[in-house]
């Protein structure tokens, strides 16, 4: 019996997207350690905020809103990279670095952490 090109490339696709939501609790665990232990200064609806309070404020987003994070993509998406009520993007702040918007930054975070994990 041969199984139709396309069936394997489904299941294949569906077999890799429940990997990534497997490990997204992990990732976003340490995308949020680290941006909390960073020097970084967090700008929500242009108010400056340290790490530790910019980290606690996105582990209780994504603790109310885990049905939009089924991956970290979705997580940095739909909750990390602009204010709910606002819809104003949120920057990052980091010393010697240019301010950028956090989904960049965490983006960028999650491709390094990602190169480093085999």
């Amino acid at each position: 019996m041969r199984i139709p090109i396309f069936a394997i490339l489904v299941i294949s696709s569906l077999l890799h997207t429940a990997a990534s939501a497997g490990e997204a609790p992990t990732e976003i665990e340490y995308l949020l350690t680290t941006m909390g232990s960073s020097d970084c200064t967090f700008i929500r609806n242009g108010k400056e905020y340290d790490a530790t309070d910019a980290a606690a404020h996105l582990r209780m987003k994504y603790k109310r809103g885990k049905r939009y994070a089924s991956t970290t993509e979705k997580f940095i998406k739909n909750l990390a990279s602009k204010s709910s009520m606002s819809r104003k993007p949120y920057l990052i702040a980091c010393e010697g670095v240019e301010r950028t918007e956090s989904g960049a930054w965490l983006t960028q975070l999650l491709a390094e952490y990602r190169a480093e994990d085999p």
